[in-house]
């Protein structure tokens, strides 16, 4: 499953939130420290590990 990092705009915490697509599409994410739905996705960058060698 996909792993989205948010911030909450009421307490500050960031978050790294693992979420389906329809859960990330419907965007109703809580804040897992006070519970807030006032979330702001963040958007950062990743890297794809892959088991074959180039």
């Amino acid at each position: 499953m996909p792993m989205y990092d948010y911030t909450c705009l009421d307490c500050g915490k960031e978050s790294l939130i693992v979420l389906t697509l329809k859960e990330h599409e419907s965007a109703k994410v809580t804040c897992p420290k006070c519970g807030s739905s006032n979330m702001k996705q963040l958007f950062t960058s990743f890297v794809a590990h892959t088991t074959k060698k180039s």
